[in-house]
């Protein structure tokens, strides 16, 4: 297993080489030769479903987010119905086996997708504090159903605040799948190569340093 954290272990030069410049800076036929099935997980608010889906556009590959298969989509009321773990697995497979040159898989599947994980060719862990993470959420969660809706007194406030307290709750020791502790543990377990993502920056400035690895992956 490969697995690098932020920088790198590979020496100045490298490092360089890497992490430095644009993404639009790597050729399209480069682009082409990169890993395209790759999935990306993280802390709850720390950029993992914007940062596969502007990393797919990218690549010119497919994005799915693991949050459209473990719920069903189409309630009024989101959040509130899951989808059973077979359901899941399902629609995931249909999907992923439609889209076989290549896909972006973001969010959490810990536990009920790891039949998934023989697929992977790379794995980004994203992590940001929880200050940060809850202010994303807040302003996210606002611009797409309201800030009424989520306030007191709206239909989805009890909702909000209970994702609000567990999204902060993600850093605690835990023995919850969806902890930083417990997909630190399972990320390890992986063989494929592993990234951890948890500087701080613009989203153009984080799928730059994916693409970069993901560059070095393919021209070692």
């Amino acid at each position: 297993m490969a697995f690098y954290t932020g920088m790198c272990f590979f020496g100045l030069w490298d490092c360089y080489r890497i992490f430095s410049g644009p993404a639009s800076d790597i050729q399209f036929s480069q682009k082409n030769m990169l890993p395209t099935k790759i999935h990306i997980l993280g802390a709850p608010g720390s950029g993992v479903t914007s940062l596969g889906r502007e990393l797919a556009r990218d690549l010119s590959c497919t994005h799915f987010d693991t949050d459209d298969y473990h719920w069903f989509t189409d309630d009024a009321l989101p959040y509130r119905r899951r989808r059973n773990p077979d359901h899941r697995r399902a629609l995931l497979t249909q999907d992923l086996d439609a889209h076989s040159e290549g896909w972006v898989l973001s969010g959490a599947l810990c536990g009920w997708g790891d039949a998934f994980i023989p697929r992977f060719d790379t794995v980004v862990y994203c992590w940001a504090p929880v200050e940060i993470r809850l202010a994303r959420i807040q302003a996210r969660e606002q611009a797409r159903f309201g800030a009424d809706r989520v306030g007191p007194g709206g239909d989805l406030h009890t909702v909000y605040e209970k994702f609000c307290a567990w999204a902060a709750a993600y850093d605690e020791p835990s023995d919850n799948i969806r902890s930083r502790d417990r997909e630190l543990a399972w990320l390890k377990q992986l063989s494929c190569p592993t990234f951890k993502l948890e500087t701080q920056g613009k989203m153009a400035d984080l799928q730059t340093k994916i693409v970069h690895f993901l560059t070095f992956q393919a021209n070692p």
